[in-house]
């Protein structure tokens, strides 16, 4: 009898996108308990400000020159893409209020996110893994106290409080930014773009950007310490928890995005109409 590669069950297409489902199935529901659990930790009280306050410092001022950076050069670069359309419609006098509802509602709270997801997600996911190697967690755990309330919740709440700040300076820098260069480089009017800018803007557009910020900082802590609490052994672990944290966290930005997004516009329209 001729002998051949025979394909076995489990190397079937089905086999493996069942696998693929029930591993991601399983992954949700391990951040999902731990996203829990963590939350259980406020019972206890908050953290204490020796360990909440350092916190703060790391992920909430050192952030700040990058999301400066950020939010100059997407205000310049949205006047430089969109100058030239508008003025094909001979509109380039409302160009400042597209780019402030812009930075406002969409851009200035998801790249805000973005950047502070490779900045500040890597390193907890770094930082946390490491502890997890070095086996400092396992002597927390050995010494009564609980690893999620003094390791993961302060970062949770430096990030969920932090970062709506860090998006507000984003958008007030990236607005400074479009204006200076509308203005001084391509000859726009300042009064024509403040007008604009104020006449379309509502209270509501900055509640979304702002809303969005919260829930980006509480997946990009969530994210960041779940990687850094089950990574791998040695340094490959360590530096894959660290590019896994940023890739989940992108991806979790995206999603919450589009989903509050499309609800918080129905909000309005059910508000306001």
């Amino acid at each position: 009898m001729a002998t051949g590669s025979v394909t076995q069950p489990h190397d079937t297409p089905i086999h493996f996108l069942g696998r693929a489902a029930l591993g991601a199935i399983g992954a949700v529901g391990n951040l999902s308990v731990f996203s829990f659990r963590m939350l259980g930790c406020l019972r206890n009280g908050l953290p204490r400000s020796s360990v909440l306050l350092p916190t703060m410092y790391r992920i909430g001022v050192l952030s700040v020159p990058v999301v400066m950076v950020t939010g100059a050069f997407i205000g310049m670069v949205l006047a430089v893409q969109s100058y030239s359309q508008f003025r094909q419609m001979h509109m380039e006098n409302r160009m400042g209020a597209m780019i402030v509802l812009s930075l406002l509602t969409e851009l200035g709270p998801v790249l805000a996110a973005v950047m502070l997801a490779g900045r500040v997600g890597s390193s907890m996911a770094a930082e946390l893994g490491t502890m997890r190697v070095t086996e400092q967690i396992e002597a927390l755990r050995a010494l009564g106290a609980d690893p999620l309330h003094h390791l993961v919740l302060p970062r949770f709440l430096a990030c969920v409080l932090l970062i709506p700040l860090l998006t507000t300076i984003a958008d007030s820098v990236g607005i400074l930014g479009g204006w200076f260069f509308s203005v001084l480089v391509l000859g726009m009017d300042t009064f024509d773009f403040w007008h604009y800018a104020l006449q379309m803007v509502v209270a509501y557009d900055v509640f979304i950007g702002l809303t969005k910020s919260v829930f980006f900082g509480a997946v990009i802590a969530l994210m960041a310490c779940h990687r850094g609490f089950h990574c791998g052994a040695g340094a490959e672990g360590v530096g894959r928890a660290a590019t896994e944290s940023f890739v989940a966290s992108f991806i979790g930005i995206l999603v919450i995005d589009f989903f509050l997004g499309v609800f918080l516009n129905d909000l309005y329209y059910f508000i306001y109409t």
